[in-house]
């Protein structure tokens, strides 16, 4: 039987001004559909979404939906209430003993929101920790479809991982935007473009995407070469990288083995490490017994690392492990507690951190540029004027002479990352660099850096990109220790999961220890609390159907009232013995 479709847009058009966010699209989302959509900054990726869920109507053209439809979405911010607790807002009004004893429920809440209480209010969380009790939320609840837009920020490496192997695996539509390539690669089976007012559907995940449009470019034979440059350079990486070993079986071979014959190697890393040496000499970071504690924990516990001319190195690590720490010490704003770090006298480092600072609103797009440099050289040779990288950053025409103060977040985040790149660094300190950048934007970026000559070290939770621009990658594991991982970030996802499997044994192995009487008597206890729960809660129904019936009658509703309290902290007390035997049983 063919899957039921959820959505269709037939001929819909949407327009903001004179701009057409959508121009006569026709598109669907059936039953088991994972979408994936990708699109510069500003094409209108989320106004789709918009319009897929109902909270936006097409001007022209026609939405329908199937009746019924359940859809849960995921905006890039949340509506939640300040005054509710995570457990509210979460598991909703779900007994405990029914939530605690659901598998499903119970891998959300260890993957997206382990450090927190089901108690505490959402109004004093972070943004981070608000974004991902929201995401819980959603994967938590029973929609046909989910409408997730930017799920991945303010995720690390593991709970991206864990997210995408929870999506892949689920039997639920969805539709997400997002800039994570991996994620894309990994849980998409279409892939949407939005360009232009149009959306274009290409099969399969990120990669096959690259393939397709590759093609696409090839056929038409198109006039823009620097974005054929691009794409083919792109190709040449998925074909040669780790990505390649994925296990999509629909790639184009011959198309794209035609496309990428001549191409060489994203980078020469002969030709780079000989510029970097010659600018950098032979030192650039040594960093030597370093000690670094910072609120009660100590991050670096006598840690040596060294960074030399031409290294490209990625930092993963789980959050507070001390990766932004890391570059503060090595750009010299943070002392260590105890040890050195050696700087090279050629030295000329640039900090890119995750806050958007240092521009000013009032001052326009070109100007902003151009006060740090006019013209930069780049690799082999080549002198860019500061107008030609803003329109490589996505910056045309009149575009130029916008006000900073009107951009969007994203856009502010790539004239931030070119004023860096304008400066002629010699070695880049990047932290969380790909943070509101859209595919094509980071593509520009990698391809930038290709042709770099210095030295680089990039804090990331998007591991396409670390694959991508890095040679080495780096763990903070959070014992203060900074280990070197060969097989990069699937090897830091496996030590991950060791440490995790090594903890959880060595609870069990305290927990049998300490338990008291014998199995036989805990498991008739916890039978004989679930048979209580449910006659509490037939009564607990009673008394609210008794005090729907004598509404008017005060001093009945009044006593009925206080009975129901106490029904309730019966229940609370049952449910919290329950939870208590449950963790002994194991």
């Amino acid at each position: 039987m063919a899957p039921r479709n959820l959505i269709n847009l037939e001929s819909a058009s949407l327009a903001y001004g004179t701009r057409f966010i959508l121009d006569g699209v026709s598109l669907g989302v059936a039953e088991g559909d994972r979408i994936g959509v990708v699109g510069r900054n500003g094409s209108g990726k989320s106004t789709l979404l918009r319009v897929l869920a109902g909270l936006e109507q097409v001007d022209t053209g026609r939405v329908s939906r199937t009746g019924g439809l359940r859809i849960g979405r995921l905006g890039q911010s949340d509506e939640l209430d300040p005054a509710a607790t995570v457990g509210q807002v979460v598991i909703g009004d779900r007994a405990t003993h029914e939530w605690a004893g659901d598998a499903r429920i119970r891998d959300v809440l260890a993957h997206l929101v382990p450090g927190l209480s089901t108690d505490a209010l959402v109004g004093p969380l972070s943004g981070g920790e608000r974004r991902r009790v929201a995401l819980a939320r959603l994967l938590i609840g029973d929609d046909d479809l989910v409408l997730l837009d930017e799920p991945t920020n303010h995720l690390d490496v593991e709970a991206i991982d864990w997210l995408s192997r929870h999506l892949a695996a689920g039997n639920r539509s969805l539709v997400m935007v997002t800039h994570d390539r991996w994620l894309l690669d990994t849980v998409a089976t279409t892939t949407w473009e939005v360009t232009d007012g149009a959306v274009h559907s290409y099969e399969g995940g990120y990669a096959e995407y690259v393939l397709a449009r590759a093609e696409r470019v090839r056929l038409a034979a198109a006039d823009e070469s620097r974005r054929q440059n691009l794409l083919r350079k792109e190709l040449a990486w998925l074909r040669r990288g780790p990505p390649a070993r994925t296990s999509k079986p629909r790639f184009r071979i011959t198309a794209a083995n035609a496309l990428i014959e001549n191409e060489p190697p994203p980078r020469d890393r002969y030709e780079l490490a000989k510029m970097a040496t010659t600018r950098l000499g032979k030192s650039v970071f040594d960093a030597e017994d370093v000690t670094v504690s910072l609120g009660g924990r100590t991050l670096l516990d006598h840690v040596t690392w060294r960074l030399g001319p031409g290294d490209r190195a990625g930092i993963v690590g789980v959050n507070g492990a001390g990766k932004t720490t890391l570059l503060r010490l090595l750009d010299g704003t943070l002392a260590p507690d105890s040890g050195r770090v050696k700087v090279g006298r050629t030295v000329a480092a640039a900090h890119l951190d995750q806050e958007v600072v240092g521009l000013e609103p009032g001052k326009r797009v070109l100007e902003t540029v151009e006060e740090v440099r006019r013209e930069v050289q780049l690799g082999g040779g080549d002198t860019v004027t500061a107008g030609q990288m803003l329109e490589r950053f996505g910056f045309a025409g009149q575009r130029q002479w916008s006000v900073v103060g009107d951009l969007s977040g994203g856009e502010r985040r790539r004239l931030q990352l070119l004023r860096l790149l304008m400066g002629e660094p010699n070695v880049l300190l990047l932290d969380e660099p790909t943070n509101d950048l859209d595919v094509e934007t980071l593509n520009v970026l990698e391809d930038v850096l290709d042709g770099w000559a210095g030295s680089l070290v990039v804090v990331s939770h998007d591991r396409w990109f670390l694959e991508r621009v890095t040679d080495a990658v780096w763990a903070l594991l959070g014992d203060g220790r900074i280990v070197q991982l060969p097989r990069g970030v699937d090897q830091y996802l496996e030590l991950r999961r060791d440490q995790a499997a090594s903890a959880e044994a060595a609870a069990a192995a305290g927990g049998a220890r300490a338990r008291s009487g014998d199995t036989r008597a805990v498991r008739k206890e916890v039978a004989r609390i679930e048979r209580d729960l449910e006659k509490l809660e037939r009564r607990e129904k009673r008394l609210h159907e008794q005090i729907a019936d004598n509404a008017t009658d005060h001093e009945k509703v009044l006593a009925l009232d206080t009975e129901l309290r106490s029904v309730h902290g019966e229940r609370e007390s049952l449910e919290e013995r329950w939870l208590e035997l449950a963790d002994e049983l194991g």
